[in-house]
């Protein structure tokens, strides 16, 4: 995956020739538009972020460099009936949500900025006739139950705040007919407790008798029915803890609301019907750690807290979350079986492997095929996605007559797509290098066309693109913004500042360079979450002789550094340009000196922090068997 002489020798000529094109416009991209915890899409104008949000139910705009939110409609009040709710009983308004709980029984609003409600319509006073009553007889003043009452003959009318009997329309004669019937049919209990003093042939005589006694029931011996009950059903509890029971709601509420964390569950039902949780509950892992009254509060702590989550109290769906963690993807550089296996059997944390299967043969489109489809299997059963590598040979003419002969084109990603189905990978990597700069157009095309034949085979497309600077790679082979829209990610090959070809010692990959590489590719438009950052495992060793004259340079894998540095007891010395150790010895047989800039576990660290801090999809190691398994205990430790 290292680019060539020639695409290097091609982008200096550019450059130089192109000295006062103008700097194209920066497409960063600076806000993410999210529904809950899911990103819908990111963009560098805000105004087209918030339209775009506005579309959506549970919605917010977020500043990517700070993740905090911009803009977000999140509801102020809920609706609940009997301690239910639904995603379309959520208000900005508290008029728009008294509205619709108007319209149900046993409905209250929640201000979901502050514990409990902010208005009911629970009732207070219940209607019967006889033993028998109805949902409908449920209302919130007397004279409203009254009013209903004498619609009825033998009907009374009980306050629900102590279950006393307070209106009737039963006249007197008719209570002391009762009364001296003789049949006491009116069974008083307390638990299982009883006694013959508490039977009574009148039902009002049975309810007042029964207020005496707490949690008492009243049961007709003759249909053996509960008829009257003065259990009390509103439950307080605290961070699960039963605290006391009430007979009314308003009791229970007054109870509750002197202890935090608090809520009430109707004994009958089991279910909780008020609560002064914050509606904000901030998780670590599965761990619950704060909640807040506020999304920016909760959000505020939040992200002082790795692996944390927001979530609703209702339903725990997640609102926010920095679970995101980078992908890792490395490439094997061959196509044998035992060395991918050797190499990944290095790995811990790898997700994405990348064979070196397939190669563009010849001008004709002829596909180039090492691929076995055992090794495939192997890394899937691994829980390994597999991305083979696809390459031009690094040959310009050859692949300039390639991307001008269609017929060739169509018979290359036919034959290419057929066979990354058959062997069941979850994709292709594009590395198509030393391209010329008048196949721009044409390589664009081609994998706009691959990719389509791709998604239609259930492939993703993957493609390599060298570290171009916007100042002149509107001149080269490869047009980042228009590849950005196509493919679903791109890897940036953020290696090789210096490289074989270099007229002058440097590092592979200096820290400052690569930082500036990422945001060239994010000036380009591409999505972070498509975007894939190169990381070396390797330096390269630099012979100057004692003139001062480049005399060689040779690759060195990052494994064999720490012996090389012993052995010849190198001197270190920090070097603040790359943001690397700079390492000097003296070569006993020529007496040249030799120096490299050090790739270790602490670069290597550096790097997939820059990566993090842009918030980019993962990273992606040339080459897998360059490195030592220590490293990537750390790799995992980061990701």
């Amino acid at each position: 995956m290292k680019r060539s002489t020639l695409i290097i020798s091609t982008v200096l000529a550019l450059l130089l020739s192109s000295s006062g094109t103008a700097m194209a416009a920066d497409k960063t991209s600076k806000y993410r538009v999210y529904q809950d915890n899911k990103m819908l899409m990111e963009t560098a104008d805000y105004k087209s972020a918030e339209a775009y949000a506005q579309q959506f139910s549970g919605s917010h705009v977020e500043d990517i460099a700070s993740r905090k939110w911009l803009w977000s409609n999140y509801p102020r009040y809920k609706v609940y009936q009997s301690g239910l709710s639904s995603s379309s009983w959520e208000f900005t308004t508290l008029d728009q949500a008294v509205r619709e709980a108007s319209k149900w029984g046993h409905a209250s609003v929640r201000d979901l900025q502050s514990g409990g409600w902010v208005w009911n319509n629970y009732p207070k006073y219940r209607l019967y006739q006889g033993e028998a009553t109805l949902d409908s007889w449920e209302f919130a003043t007397l004279n409203e139950a009254v009013n209903e009452a004498k619609r009825w003959g033998s009907a009374h009318i009980v306050n629900l705040r102590d279950h006393s009997w307070v209106w009737d329309n039963i006249p007197a004669s008719r209570k002391a007919e009762l009364r001296s019937s003789g049949e006491r049919i009116y069974q008083v209990y307390q638990g299982t407790n009883t006694s013959d003093a508490w039977s009574f042939a009148y039902l009002e005589d049975a309810v007042n008798e029964s207020l005496k006694w707490g949690n008492s029931t009243i049961v007709n011996s003759q249909s053996n029915k509960v008829v009257f009950s003065n259990v009390k059903n509103y439950q307080v509890y605290q961070n699960g803890t039963y605290l006391d029971a009430y007979l009314n709601l308003d009791d229970s509420i007054n109870y509750a609301n002197q202890f935090a964390h608090s809520e009430i569950i109707t004994a009958d039902s089991k279910r909780s019907i008020w609560s002064n949780y914050p509606y904000y509950q901030v998780y670590q892992g599965d761990n619950r750690i704060a909640d807040y009254s506020s999304i920016a509060n909760a959000l505020s702590y939040a992200m002082g807290y790795s692996n944390a989550s927001i979530r609703l109290l209702d339903n725990n769906t997640i609102i926010w979350d920095n679970f995101r963690k980078l992908q890792f993807w490395g490439w094997n550089g061959s196509s044998s079986n035992d060395t991918i296996r050797s190499q990944v059997n290095n790995t811990v944390g790898l997700d994405v492997v990348s064979p070196t299967y397939f190669s563009l043969a010849d001008s004709s489109g002829t596909l180039g095929d090492t691929s076995n489809k055992d090794t495939v299997a192997w890394l899937q059963k691994q829980g390994h996605k597999v991305m083979p590598l696809v390459n031009n040979q690094f040959d310009s003419a050859l692949t300039s007559q390639f991307l001008s002969n269609a017929e060739a084109q169509t018979k290359f990603i036919q034959a290419l797509v057929d066979k990354g189905s058959a062997l069941g990978v979850e994709g292709l990597n594009i590395d198509f290098e030393s391209m010329a700069a008048k196949d721009r157009a044409a390589y664009t095309s081609f994998l706009k066309n691959l990719t389509a034949a791709a998604h239609a085979k259930g492939l993703l497309i993957s493609v390599d693109l060298p570290r171009g600077s916007v100042k002149w790679n509107a001149q080269t082979a490869y047009d980042h913004e228009q590849l950005g829209g196509i493919v679903d990610y791109i890897i940036t090959m953020t290696y090789d500042q210096y490289w074989k070809g270099s007229t002058e010692p440097g590092s592979v990959a200096g820290l400052q360079w690569v930082e500036e590489g990422i945001k060239e590719f994010l000036a380009y438009g591409i999505p972070r979450d498509k975007l894939i950052m190169g990381i070396p495992f390797y330096a390269r060793e630099w012979q100057v002789d004692s003139s001062g004259k480049l005399v060689d340079n040779r690759a060195l894998l990052m494994k064999d550094l720490p012996a090389l540095i012993s052995s010849k007891k190198a001197a270190l010395s920090f070097d603040e340009k790359f943001g690397q150790y700079k390492v000097e010895y003296t070569d006993t047989d020529s007496g040249n000196k030799r120096v490299f800039w050090l790739e270790d576990e602490t670069t290597v660290k550096a790097r997939l922090e820059l990566a993090k801090k842009y918030d980019l999809a993962g990273v992606a190691v040339w080459r897998l068997g360059y490195d030592a398994a220590d490293l990537w205990n750390m790799m995992l430790q980061q990701k």
